[in-house]
């Protein structure tokens, strides 16, 4: 008779498991998805940042440059390679963000008729930050490389072959010459520029959490930064938790960019 009991228990427990995860999987396929992505910033509020995303089992897609920060050697340097690689270890995805913050200045037109793309380039880091340069579409594919090279060195993990231009800022051509060397562009949704650049004295904290519960919609790309040198109130931890708590409370869900219907296919046939 204990041994019936035992196994009527153990039937019990296994059918209540079941139930338990097919809930579990319908709640998870009925949650609106958005993504949230960061670029690199200064990294001075990383480490927070990285506690939230942690403390609520949040996974997002980080877009790297080699920027200056507040410590350390660069964004992408020696110093903060550890963190890289914990974040890696705790499944979040990596993307391009060139490797020097090369902001596209405009279309040049080919050296010789029929020639390739030429554009205007300024980086924001590194031996040319501030010049204005003219590069073809190799070097801008190089940038692009560059940046994920270092990030795989770092994590052990291979970037996704997506990239964000700095500032969002593109043509059509360097789009074109970004695809023919195997990255597709990532911006954001309207409602997903987080405003974390955005001056504190016009644009506190409280404005920005409101706003974006406000507006955040099913789907969209979310953007903001590890860090912004201009920015007087951090917008990180401050508005980054509530914000995911409220979205959370709201039938949110957060997935990478890996799992995004826009990109998956191009992910798949790129080898990401």
């Amino acid at each position: 008779m204990p041994r019936r009991r035992d196994a009527l228990v153990l039937i019990a427990a296994a059918a209540c498991c079941a139930r338990a995860g097919a809930q579990n999987h319908a709640e998870s396929a009925a949650c609106k998805p958005v993504y949230l992505t960061f670029d690199t910033g200064h990294m001075g509020v990383a480490e927070l940042i990285a506690d939230v995303l942690r403390r609520h089992h949040v996974r997002v897609t980080f877009f790297a440059a080699n920027e200056p920060t507040q410590e350390g050697d660069g964004t992408l340097g020696k110093f903060w390679a550890p963190w890289w690689r914990a974040r890696a270890a705790e499944g979040h995805e990596f993307a391009s963000h060139t490797i020097d913050h090369d902001y596209w200045r405009g279309d040049l037109p080919p050296a010789a008729p029929g020639g390739a793309a030429r554009f205007r380039i300024r980086p924001s880091a590194g031996p040319d930050k501030g010049r204005n340069l003219t590069w073809t579409a190799a070097q801008y594919c190089e940038a692009l490389r560059l940046a994920g090279d270092r990030l795989a060195s770092m994590t052990q993990k291979k970037p996704l072959p997506l990239f964000r231009a700095p500032g969002g800022k593109h043509s059509p051509a360097l789009l074109a010459a970004a695809e023919s060397c195997g990255y597709k562009h990532v911006g954001w949704a309207p409602a997903g520029f987080l405003g974390d650049e955005l001056p504190s004295e016009g644009y506190p904290n409280q404005a920005l959490l409101d706003k974006a519960l406000r507006d955040i919609r099913p789907g969209d790309i979310l953007m903001a930064h590890l860090g912004i040198w201009s920015r007087h109130d951090p917008w990180a931890p401050a508005v980054l938790e509530p914000l995911i708590i409220g979205l959370q409370q709201r039938g949110f869900c957060f997935r990478t960019l890996r799992e995004h219907p826009d990109y998956a296919p191009w992910i798949a046939a790129h080898g990401g």
